[in-house]
């Protein structure tokens, strides 16, 4: 907490008044005039005794207001630092006072730049082997527009349906140009309240300019011979490793729900519907995040090495029954480049965050995700609750698209009274009337023909 300044007056006896010194400043971290400064670092100010903030100390970075901490002879700034960027950080005086109620005489001011960041220079080609020319139009579409564009993108309602993307047009008279699909019950497909191969909704999508994406929450016994199914790695004995293994029993289960997973990609290959597609998402969990950190899905809890095995044996699968259709997308957790199955077997990069406001910590996140991709399309694959897509942008989160998760109370019913309130548990109406607001933004009408 800031001290007050402190008066000093004569004392009584009428003896001159005691001179007091105002703080010192000392060093920083990083060094004025620095260069190739780690993006990594904390700005530290070190003075010659104690200080406090003063309210409205006005310290600024690049003329923004930042965070600042106190702690005893220095302060923190927190600030999250770009690549490849110079940076003035600027401290009033008046700014800090010390223990005698001394302000801070002289202003300071220092200047560092950060370590050049990696080129970007994006593959252009696909994964799949011979790849439809619908696949290729759609993976155009997305370079053409990667930096200088972002594509809107809406989840389905848990599973077959366009209905978030109904409640976004509802609130802001534009459809995001993006929905996703999920074959999350596989299992139960065909029934009469699930059936992948009833198309329509995919293809009314397509045939209205829209891009089609696909996830896979992929089911499985929990133990051999069990009708118990779950994603989750907690109570799960199904083995990513085993799964991999003839002869093995969750072999027999991967290669009878690949079996029917492609049959139903198929559908849409016949429809000449290319698929943006993204399984085995977040495979890492929050193994990086803290000691004690698992795997949140069965497909990464046996680790990375099981986990590449797995997305390569889905690839070469799904090769080998000829499907062209496919753009692969894989999800990052940060941290976890040993779970990347590699260039040869993924399109572009995604990465999914929530509960996140800070548009600059955000951007801190696609930047270092570029870096160690820099072959790679960027995408935000999932979010909610984070800053608006606008100040993202203009923070230097440049992604290819972006897309909220569905609020399943919200949208589950469109001719409910809840489908048509404004809030939202991942992203409001106000925030979809931000992002589609944008002159940065592609909406569906913004889309041309890619068929």
């Amino acid at each position: 907490m800031a001290l007050s300044l402190i008066l000093l007056f004569a004392c009584s006896d009428g003896s001159e008044e005691t001179i007091k010194d105002p703080p010192v400043f000392k060093s920083s971290i990083p060094a004025d005039k620095e260069e190739n400064v780690s993006p990594a670092t904390q700005i530290v100010v070190n003075f010659n005794e104690v200080v406090y903030l003063t309210d409205n100390h006005g310290i600024t970075l690049n003329g923004n207001a930042v965070d600042v901490e106190e702690s005893y002879t220095k302060i923190l700034i927190n600030a999250v630092l770009l690549k490849g960027e110079e940076y003035v950080v600027n401290i009033p005086k008046g700014a800090l006072i010390n223990m005698d109620g001394v302000l801070l005489a002289e202003a300071i001011q220092f200047s560092f730049s950060t370590e050049a960041s990696v080129s970007v220079n994006l593959k252009q080609t696909l994964a799949v082997a011979n790849p439809s020319a619908q696949a290729v139009n759609v993976f155009n579409f997305l370079l053409q527009n990667y930096g200088s564009k972002i594509v809107s993108a809406a989840m389905a309602n848990v599973s077959w349906n366009t209905n978030e993307a109904d409640w976004v047009y509802q609130h802001t008279s534009k459809y995001p140009a993006m929905t996703t699909f999920d074959y999350v019950h596989l299992q139960s497909s065909p029934a009469n309240w699930i059936d992948y191969s009833q198309t329509a909704v995919v293809e009314d999508w397509w045939n209205n300019k829209g891009l089609v994406a696909a996830g896979w929450h992929w089911n499985v016994p929990v133990s051999e011979g069990s009708e118990t199914i779950s994603f989750y790695t907690e109570n799960n004995s199904f083995s990513a490793a085993d799964a991999v293994v003839s002869g093995t029993w969750e072999n027999a289960v991967i290669e009878a729900d690949l079996a029917k997973m492609a049959g139903y990609l198929k559908l849409l290959q016949a429809k000449n519907i290319p698929v943006i597609w993204r399984p085995l998402h977040e495979a890492a969990g929050n193994i990086y995040e803290y000691a004690g950190g698992t795997a949140w899905f069965w497909w990464g809890a046996d680790g990375a090495e099981a986990y590449k095995s797995l997305w390569i044996y889905m690839f070469n699968y799904f090769e080998a029954e000829g499907l062209n259709n496919l753009i692969w997308v894989w999800t990052t957790q940060t941290k976890d480049d040993a779970f990347y199955p590699g260039d040869t077997y993924v399109d572009i990069v995604g990465r999914d965050i929530y509960n996140q406001s800070s548009a600059s910590v955000i951007a801190a996140e696609f930047a270092s995700i570029q870096e160690t991709y820099s072959n790679k399309m960027i995408t935000l694959s999932e979010c909610g609750s984070v800053s608006t897509i606008p100040s993202q942008w203009s923070a230097g989160a440049q992604w290819s698209y972006f897309m909220p998760w569905y609020d399943y109370n919200r949208t589950n019913d469109p001719s409910s009274t809840a489908f048509s309130g404004t809030d939202h548990q991942h992203a409001n109406a106000a925030w979809w009337i931000s992002a589609m607001g944008s002159s940065t933004v592609i909406t569906r009408q913004d889309m041309p023909s890619l068929k």
